[in-house]
C-alpha cells in the first residue's frame, strides 16, 4: 500500500498493516497518536520523532518503533517511510516508549515487498507469511542510542526543545538556570532529577543528535564547525562514542566520507 492514509485501511481485519509513503522535504507530521503500534523505517532521509518523554533521531536506513496511542510527532527530512502498523495483541513485547532500532537487510527487503500488498491481503499465502516474519525480524533487534530525554516541567521542557531546535555551543548553566529564575546549583539539581544526567551531558548529547540531520548536507568538518568542536578529529571522537558508529556513516559528502550503502 503505497501513500494509503491509514484512516482508510484501520478497520482492516489483518494483525499487521504496511503503508510506505513519500513525503515532501521538511515536511511535518504534527502531533497525533494511532490505536496500533508502528513500526516506522526511513528508506531515506533522517527523521525526528518528538513525544512528551523525549526526542528520537532515526538516522537513514533505521527505523523507530513507537508504542500504541503514543502522541508523537515527527519531522520528515526527505524521508520515504516504510511503516507497519501492528495490532497491539500481536507484539506483546513490543517497547514502553519509542526505541530507535537497526533495519538488517533481510528486514529492509521484507518491508520493501510488504509495500506492494492489497490492503486485505490473504493470510495463507505469501503475503500472510511476510507478515508473520516481519514481526519475528523486528522482535530480535537491537535498540540504539539516538535518543534524548525532556523534562517533564513545561518550563525545562521549553529550554530543551529550543536547543535541539538550534543547539547553542555557548550556552551554559548559568543561562538556563536565568532563564528559569533559578540559582544554577538548585536548577542542575531540578534538571538531573527529570532527566536522568546534568545539563551538560545532556547538551552534549543532544547537540550530537543535532549532526545526524546535518550530515545529510554537509562534511564531518563543515558540522564540526557548526556545533563548535574543536577538530573534525574531536567531534568523530565523541559521535562514535555515543552512537558507536562514525559520523561520515551518515553523510553523502565526499568531504566527509561515504554514506551507509
Amino acid at each position: 500500500m503505497r501513500n494509503v492514509p491509514l484512516a482508510d485501511v484501520d478497520h482492516i481485519d489483518r494483525a499487521v498493516l504496511p503503508i510506505a509513503t513519500d513525503y515532501p522535504p521538511g515536511h511535518l507530521l504534527d502531533w497525533h497518536g494511532h490505536r496500533r503500534a508502528q513500526f516506522l523505517h526511513g528508506a531515506t532521509g533522517v527523521m525526528v520523532v518528538d513525544t512528551a518523554e523525549g526526542t528520537w533521531t532515526v538516522p537513514p536506513d533505521r527505523a523507530v518503533l513507537i508504542p500504541p496511542a503514543t502522541r508523537h510527532r515527527v519531522r520528515m527530512l526527505g524521508v520515504s517511510t516504510r511503516s507497519l502498523y501492528v495490532e497491539a495483541g500481536a507484539v506483546p513485547w513490543w517497547p514502553m516508549a519509542c526505541t530507535v532500532v537497526d533495519v538488517p537487510p533481510l528486514l529492509r527487503e521484507l518491508l520493501l515487498a510488504s509495500a506492494e500488498f492489497e490492503p486485505d491481503y490473504g493470510m495463507a499465502g505469501r503475503a500472510g507469511t511476510i507478515a508473520a516474519l516481519l514481526l519475528h525480524e523486528i522482535a530480535a533487534l537491537t535498540p540504539l542510542p539516538f535518543h534524548v530525554p525532556v523534562p517533564v516541567s513545561p518550563d525545562l521542557a521549553a529550554l530543551c526543545r529550543t536547543y535541539l531546535d538550534a543547539p547553542d555551543t555557548g550556552i551554559g548553566n548559568a543561562a538556563w538556570a536565568a532563564r528559569v529564575a533559578m540559582s544554577e546549583r538548585a536548577f542542575t539539581r531540578r534538571f538531573r532529577s527529570e532527566t536522568g544526567v546534568s545539563p551538560a551531558v545532556w547538551r552534549s548529547r543532544a547537540r550530537l543528535l543535532a549532526a545526524v540531520p546535518l550530515l545529510r548536507a554537509a562534511s564531518v568538518s563543515e558540522v564540526t564547525g557548526r556545533l563548535g568542536y574543536s577538530s573534525p578529529a574531536a567531534f568523530t571522537a565523541a559521535f562514535t562514542r555515543t552512537f558507536g558508529t562514525p559520523p561520515s556513516r551518515f553523510t553523502t559528502s565526499r568531504a566527509g566520507g561515504g554514506a551507509r550503502p
